[in-house]
């Protein structure tokens, strides 16, 4: 099977967000081939979530695993540590107040 870029993945995900008019935008900009994607899901209102793609060991899927919760600046700081360990990681927030982040949706695992 055939894997995205990960530049690819970032721009259809982008585009995915702009038809259901969920704000988002490239926090840092990851290695565009092989790069991870992390995706911060910012409520506006003091609070945040931070999701990262990992494999579901049961089932040998690709899935959407919680990083981290909380405040925002604790979420801030969770993607900080994660970018020290990988300077090639993607990361988008999206700005819902709905909690809306359509990484729930089929063809984004």
């Amino acid at each position: 099977m055939t894997r995205l870029t990960a530049r690819f993945w970032v721009d259809a995900y982008l585009a995915r967000l702009r038809f259901q008019d969920i704000p988002a935008f490239v926090v840092s900009h990851g290695d565009d081939t092989a790069g991870s994607v992390l995706v911060k899901l910012n409520t506006l209102d003091g609070q945040a979530r931070a999701f990262t793609r990992s494999f579901d060991l049961m089932s040998g899927e690709r899935v959407w695993a919680e990083l981290a919760s909380g405040t925002e600046a604790g979420v801030d700081d969770s993607i900080a540590k994660q970018r020290g360990f990988d300077p090639d990681l993607w990361v988008i927030e999206v700005e819902d107040r709905s909690g809306r982040h359509l990484l729930d949706q089929e063809g984004l695992a």
